[in-house]
Parts: C-alpha cells; structure tokens; sequence
C-alpha cells in the first residue's frame, strides 16, 4: 500500500513572482508503523509563537523551509495575487527566498503557533 502527504509550496518563478503550488510526497507502508515518505535532510528546527497581531508585510523567506501550523490560521498572499488560509495541521514548503516573496498575517486573532524546519540550500 502506498499513499500521498499532500501540502502547499511557495516558490518564485525566473521573474521574482512568487506563486502556489500543491506538492505530494510519496508515502510507503512500512507495516504497523504507517505509511512513511523516505527521509529528507534538514538544517535546524525553530518553535514560534506569533501575537494575535502578526501582519508581515512583503518578505522573502529566509531559507527553504517547511512550515508546520500547530494552530490558529494564517492568511498568505503571493506575488501573482493569489491569497489562501491555512489551518492547524497544514504544511507548507516556502522557497521564495529571492524575488518579490509574500505576506501573512494571523486570521483569526490569537497567539499561533508552528514549528519551521529549515532545508538545504537547492544546488543548481
């Protein structure tokens, strides 16, 4: 039995735009534990906790990072005008780590949570 981990990519196209994409990770059985995707490297992992004020104005991310929401809602705006929610339990991959990058901002107004782990740099 095999399956999919479905999440939402943030990325910049060649012209600086950012954009979404959805991403699926391959997932495989691995008996009574579950179905697991093959390992990926990470750098670090960074807990943080936003106010219930949190609007971030345009910004790049810092790294290639996953981004794991613990809890709230965020709003997340790219470039190329598109805006989407995201809820508890959701997973990001933010990449646009050069061009016009994209905003957030708490939806629901509350302390948040999320987890970020930071990837390596993409050798191109």
């Amino acid at each position: 039995m095999t399956g999919e981990f479905k999440l939402t990519r943030v990325y910049a196209d060649a012209e600086g735009n950012s954009h979404f994409a959805s991403l699926e990770i391959e997932l495989t059985d691995r008996g009574t534990i579950g179905l697991l995707s093959d390992p990926r490297a990470a750098e670090s992992v960074i807990f943080r906790e936003n106010e219930p004020s949190y609007d971030y104005d345009w910004h790049c991310a810092p790294a290639r990072q996953f981004i794991i929401l613990l809890d709230g809602e965020i709003g997340l705006e790219v470039s190329d005008g598109e805006r989407r929610t995201f809820r508890a339990g959701d997973v990001l991959l933010v990449e646009d780590t050069s061009g016009r990058g994209h905003r957030t901002w708490n939806v629901t107004k509350a302390p948040r949570r999320s987890v970020f782990i930071t990837l390596p740099a993409v050798v191109e």
